[in-house]
């Protein structure tokens, strides 16, 4: 039987290759991820492999390319292409992705945005500058300004944004971009702490006012709060 993505390939469907490439990367992500092509494997030849997939050795090596860049593939030329032990070697770049291939994911980056979130409230308390702090309040109040869920959750993530800034640390501020960026493939499910604006803000409020005092253990204390009441929300929803 052809493979479902022959019918692209002998021109049954007139797509552009880039979709065919797309579908392909799916589906080679999917099988890796599962542990049909296990972490440490050689992957088939080039040509057996593109057979099975129903798709030309072209589009198999744009694939390729692809998840090689994306750190789950690595070619060892006149060797082949091995699956990438990527939970050994791969970087928190690579959560969104399996994120995507599995909601199980969320709660394990939700338990690093807990000790992080709480980590970084403390440390902003301890260093922001006027300047942060009265930035802080703005964005806390465009909290309760915004007009929808969606937007109330953007602005939300701007608060949390500002305060890894105010910890003057740069490598805060990148983890708490790479947290955001894990989850994204699933922020429409997680809208539910911010439907309504007011209470969402209120739910911040205390986070904000201890760092603009310069509270460090309050700060702390009204972070963990927030983000364990937030997270069970977030998860009973997706739920």
């Amino acid at each position: 039987m052809a493979h479902p993505l022959s019918h692209w390939e002998d021109g049954v469907e007139a797509l552009p290759r880039e979709t065919i490439v797309d579908v392909l990367e799916g589906r080679l992500r999917e099988d890796i991820l599962a542990g049909r092509h296990p972490a440490g494997s050689y992957l088939p030849p080039e040509r057996t492999l593109a057979d099975g997939y129903g798709v030309t050795r072209t589009t198999l090596k744009h694939a390729f390319g692809r998840l090689t860049q994306a750190g789950l593939l690595e070619t060892r030329h006149g060797v082949g292409t091995r699956v990438r032990d990527y939970l050994r070697l791969g970087g928190a770049d690579l959560l969104p992705m399996l994120v995507r291939h599995s909601p199980d994911w969320i709660g394990e980056v939700f338990e690093v945005r807990r000790h992080i979130g709480t980590l970084i409230a403390g440390r902003a308390a301890a260093r922001a500058t006027e300047r942060q702090r009265a930035g802080l309040r703005a964005l806390l109040t465009a909290v309760g300004e915004a007009a929808d869920a969606d937007a109330v959750q953007l602005a939300d993530v701007e608060v949390h944004r500002a305060l890894a800034r105010a910890t003057g640390n740069r490598v805060y501020v990148l983890l708490t971009n790479t947290l955001f960026n894990a989850y994204l493939p699933v922020r429409a499910v997680l809208r539910a702490p911010f439907m309504d604006a007011q209470v969402a803000r209120g739910r911040l409020e205390p986070v904000v006012e201890a760092v603009a005092a310069g509270d460090e253990a309050a700060a702390r204390h009204a972070a963990e709060h927030y983000l364990a009441v937030t997270e069970r929300i977030m998860l009973e929803n997706l739920a």
